[in-house]
């Protein structure tokens, strides 16, 4: 016991260090601090010590301590284990950590097996948290990359995130705290399928239930609202361009064609352009058979021109 002991390295006591901990904390104390530190140094805070540098510090101490945390608190069960056994304890009598050689949940958690599955299951809505916190942090530097980080979208795109942010919280905290209540106990239906996905079986569950929950409350996911945004683009470039070859008329005088020339290099650009949006949307869309193919340039100025000789006609 005395050669396998735990003995933290200096990286682990850099990282109590920057989170502003002890050794031996608790893993409430380690999120409390997390979560100080966020509010202070995420790009994405009105905070005045916003630092994206600090920031991916506080964030890589984190992952160390809380791995730190559960080698301690592993540690301390094996310790604890080996003290009853040689005290001829029977472990199936234990109060501590009750089929703990079953229920790992990375060793996160600790009471009877039910209260650690509660433990377990809040430790992953804050590490989904976290990671989608990355995410965006990530989209938002790729997207105004080469541009002032300060500028009023930027803001407006910050406080966006942070509204959403919290409803998220919000709506996590009335769930637990129902369930906690016991409201969800006996629903009807209780443990039988939706009916509402029994017409689509090719679709990921998880996916189609929470697009349904954005549905139904007024929301719309980003692959719909860039799929309307598509549809709505092309339309208005079709009537443009024809609306353009009808002002010209049949002969077309040499400032005329310039003219005419300069419309169509901007339509094939609104066209490259509109296709980027297309590439996005196939990222985005759930399912495979929804995605959308590029526009071609030439087809459309070809039908532009069929639509003005019918009307010509």
């Amino acid at each position: 016991r005395m050669l396998s002991g735990y003995q933290p390295n200096s990286r682990v006591k850099n990282s109590y260090r920057i989170l502003g901990l002890e050794e031996g904390c608790s893993l409430d104390d380690v999120r409390r601090s997390y979560r100080n530190l966020a509010k202070k140094y995420h790009p994405d805070s009105s905070s005045d010590m916003a630092n994206s540098d600090t920031f991916i510090k506080v964030e890589e101490a984190y992952r160390v301590v809380l791995s730190d945390v559960a080698a301690r608190k592993k540690l301390n069960e094996d310790e604890e284990e080996e003290e009853e056994e040689e005290e001829g304890e029977d472990l199936f009598k234990t109060k501590s950590l009750p089929h703990r050689h079953y229920l790992s949940f990375e060793g996160v958690g600790i009471g009877t097996p039910s209260q650690r599955e509660k433990q377990y299951m809040q430790f992953r809505v804050d590490r989904a948290t976290e990671q989608v916190l990355e995410y965006r942090q990530q989209r938002l530097e790729n997207q105004y990359a080469g541009t002032d980080l300060r500028t009023a979208k930027d803001v407006r795109e910050s406080k966006k995130v942070k509204i959403t942010q919290a409803v998220e919280r919000l709506v996590e905290d009335l769930i637990q705290e129902s369930m906690a209540k016991g409201d969800f106990d006996n629903l009807r239906g209780k443990g039988k399928p939706l009916k509402k996905f029994s017409g689509y079986l090719h679709i990921d569950p998880m996916t189609h239930n929470i697009n349904r929950i954005l549905i139904d409350n007024g929301y719309q996911p980003e692959w719909i609202l860039l799929q309307k945004e598509i549809r709505e683009t092309i339309q208005r470039l079709r009537k443009g361009i024809v609306a353009s070859r009808r002002k010209f008329g049949e002969e077309m005088t040499p400032s005329e064609q310039k003219q005419w020339s300069k419309i169509c290099e901007q339509f094939v650009e609104d066209i490259r352009k509109l296709n980027k949006r297309v590439d996005s949307f196939n990222l985005v869309v759930p399912i495979l058979s929804g995605q959308m193919v590029h526009f071609s340039a030439d087809k459309e100025m070809a039908r532009a021109q069929k639509i003005y000789e019918a009307l010509m006609e």
